[in-house]
């Protein structure tokens, strides 16, 4: 690193903005989270008037329960989430861990994609008991769990050696090209990680979702003829339309469409055929092919890439700052490459300034949200578009009486009050 004299004013600076975002972000997750579990929990007894002649009370409390034990368990994870952040850095649990690394196998660039390969290792362990939880507790305790421990394992280990055969070559690379290519590091790497996106958009299709799911071309000719024509009278191309096996780790239903460019490719959950009419498909996946329509994705996409080059060009310099390490209560390698130390320092301080605009982005979500279900509406029937989301809220166990602060600050979706209305307009 550029050697420069530590500012302990800077350092001194730094602790105190970054412990007052953490405490900041904290207190207003556990806020906005409290309120939501309280106005979820007021609203459980009795149907919204806009659902009472579509929606059972039953089906209502059950939303309002899955709701509140999500939101509960959730409190849980960010507790333990906030303190795991406070002992990576303040409390030195990422000095600790480089500096035994460094005593392991030396300075180089081993060590260092060595530390960023552990630092992913132990945060994935840490986040299997919460995963278990989620999994085999609160989504069997609603119905919605249908994966097996065996499967549950077999899911984990392929997931494991995917990561690892694609994870580990791409760490050294960034690792080696943040000290190798110069000044200019940042923007290399950058373009690097955003070609690595971008092809892994066209791989994932074809050669990493078949190692989880079965995917089956759709057999419903009626269906499947509608579909097509649908998304010819739309301007929209498809490798073709296919089923993914959904129900055998869960009851939840879902369609989208992935791939980039000639891999794109329609996918149905087999839940969502059993549960909606062919109107019903066709409605929601005019809604998808909404989002192409108003280049939702693209805008997105174009969003991450610029915010990602912002983010390497801010690396680029916070990594040559001593004041960035010891501001974060970690030791810096004065004499060696910081690299790796750096990137995790950045990917664990980043989200915390982020989470502040998130009312902005989820926002822009729900606008997104409704401009594709305007499109829905004029490419196919709105009844048939508002019938299928009901039956999907309700399948879902999706809360009809959200708390309005949580759902403007968290919702990337309209709640479906909302929703409806416009539909219905």
């Amino acid at each position: 690193m550029t050697q420069t004299t530590p500012n302990f004013s800077i350092s001194l600076a730094l602790t105190i903005i970054f412990v007052l975002a953490l405490l900041a972000g904290f207190t207003m997750r556990l806020w906005l989270s409290t309120r939501q579990i309280r106005h979820v929990a007021k609203f459980r007894t009795s149907v919204p008037t806009a659902f009472s002649k579509n929606i059972a009370l039953s089906a209502h409390q059950k939303a309002a329960d899955y709701t509140i034990a999500k939101m509960c368990f959730g409190l849980v994870e960010l507790a333990v989430g906030t303190a795991m952040v406070l002992c990576w850095t303040l409390l030195g649990g990422l000095s600790a861990l480089n500096q035994g690394l460094i005593s392991l196998l030396g300075f180089g660039i081993v060590q260092q994609a060595a530390l960023l390969t552990v630092f992913v290792v132990i945060a994935s362990l840490i986040d299997i008991p919460f995963t278990i939880y989620q999994t085999f507790v609160i989504e069997d305790r609603f119905g919605f769990n249908k994966v097996t421990l065996k499967l549950w394992l077999t899911d984990l280990i392929k997931s494991g050696l995917v990561s690892a055969s694609i994870g580990v070559p791409l760490i050294s690379s960034i690792v080696w090209m943040m000290g190798a290519t110069g000044e200019w590091w940042w923007l290399w790497t950058w373009g690097v990680w955003m070609g690595f996106n971008l092809i892994l958009m066209l791989v994932y299709p074809t050669w990493i979702a078949p190692l989880f799911n079965k995917f089956k071309p759709l057999e419903n000719q009626e269906l499947g003829l509608q579909v097509t024509a649908l998304m010819q009278r739309c301007g929209f191309a498809a490798q073709g339309l296919f089923v993914m096996d959904g129900s055998k780790r869960s009851s939840h239903a879902n369609a989208y469409f992935t791939g980039f460019g000639a891999s794109k490719r329609v996918v149905f959950y087999d839940t969502l055929l059993s549960k909606l009419t062919t109107n019903e498909v066709k409605a929601v996946l005019a809604h998808e092919l909404g989002h192409f329509k108003h280049k939702h994705i693209v805008k997105r996409m174009a969003s991450l890439f610029v915010a990602s080059l912002l983010g390497f060009a801010l690396l680029g310099y916070l990594k040559t700052q001593v004041w960035f390490y010891t501001g974060l209560g970690v030791q810096p390698n004065l004499n060696a490459a910081n690299d790796a130390l750096a990137l995790i320092l950045f990917l664990l301080v980043l989200p915390m300034f982020g989470f502040f605009i998130t009312p902005l982005a989820a926002r822009l979500s729900r606008q997104n949200e409704f401009e594709a279900d305007a499109y829905a509406v004029s490419h196919t029937n709105g009844a048939d578009l508002a019938s299928a989301l009901l039956k999907m809220y309700e399948d879902n166990a999706s809360t009809l009486t959200p708390d309005p602060f949580y759902a403007r600050f968290h919702y990337s979706h309209p709640p479906a009050s909302e929703r409806l209305a416009r539909i219905s307009v």
